[in-house]
């Protein structure tokens, strides 16, 4: 990777305040994980202006983790970078930027966004992995591209909840389910305190259990939940959802919640997605009617 000496976006407000006159990316996501970027008045590139398009990972130090694409004449006087599947982008938020002729690097902002190759995308999991790369208009207007690289990965599919308790099912990515796989609640404050459950299968696909009050029955606090595909002997694998065109799923996908009486009071509890789309339960104190 090129280092690049680029601000944060966090840090300076000049990103903000350029963010009308900053150049525009269209991005295409295809079904294997790549990206292609279309960027329009990147500005002047002149006889010697090589011109690349930048991704900076947020938050990394500035000579680390930055993808330098060489952006090349397109239609319409528009410039093309290509990020492809095979090029390996790490697990985070990745600021896109331009940059011509080695000048100072420009934010970009978003065009527009054709994602529909990510609805409903079921890789072979053949590469041991999943990546998956969604990319999205910040809070200030610029465009970034959340990555998510996992080995092996725990796809949470659809969620039922009846009777106090969640179902969920899913499919399980670059490594096998056996008969010895279980599913865990571990809550987060106590990464020692664990709830297991059996695992039912058929090849990739998996379904578990749990009831609310198991979790519940400890107080308030989140659980995050995880598989073991091979039990004990075998990985330890985050449930997350992940391949679809959703880059935030904690504010979109809400479920209903379960009212619990414990010791500690009246509770509820409900599954929700982090900020990292991974599964998680969480137990409160409930709210009035």
């Amino acid at each position: 990777m090129t280092a690049l000496a680029a601000s944060h976006e966090a840090s300076h407000t000049g990103d903000d305040h350029q963010a009308s006159t900053a150049p525009r990316a269209d991005c295409v996501a295809d079904s294997a994980g790549g990206l292609t970027f279309d960027v329009t008045d990147p500005g002047e590139t002149g006889p010697q202006g090589a011109a690349h398009l930048l991704l900076r990972r947020r938050d990394a130090d500035p000579a680390e983790d930055c993808v330098r694409l060489p952006l090349s004449p397109s239609a319409d006087g528009r410039l093309r970078a290509a990020l492809p599947s095979t090029v390996e982008l790490a697990e985070g938020r990745w600021n896109a930027y331009a940059q011509i002729a080695g000048g100072e690097p420009r934010r970009l902002m978003p065009g527009v966004n054709d994602l529909r190759a990510l609805v409903d995308r079921a890789p072979s999991g053949s590469r041991g992995h999943i990546a998956v790369r969604i990319p999205y208009a910040t809070k200030q207007g610029n465009l970034s591209v959340r990555s998510w690289l996992r080995a092996p990965h725990a796809e949470a599919g659809e969620i039922e909840l009846a009777d106090g308790a969640m179902t969920v099912h899913g499919r399980v990515y670059g490594t096998p389910l056996t008969g010895a796989a279980y599913a865990e609640a571990v809550r987060r404050a106590e990464p020692g305190h664990v709830h297991r459950v059996e695992v039912t299968s058929e090849g990739p696909e998996f379904t578990f259990a749990m009831r609310h009050t198991l979790l519940a029955d400890s107080g308030p606090g989140p659980w995050d939940l995880w598989l073991l595909p091979a039990g004990e002997s075998g990985p330890r694998v985050r449930l997350a959802r992940l391949l679809d065109d959703v880059p935030d799923k904690k504010a979109i996908f809400t479920y209903p919640v379960a009212r619990c009486e414990t010791e500690h009071g009246v509770l509820e509890a409900g599954p929700y997605y982090t900020l990292d789309n991974d599964l998680s339960v969480r137990v409160r104190e409930a709210r009035s009617a």
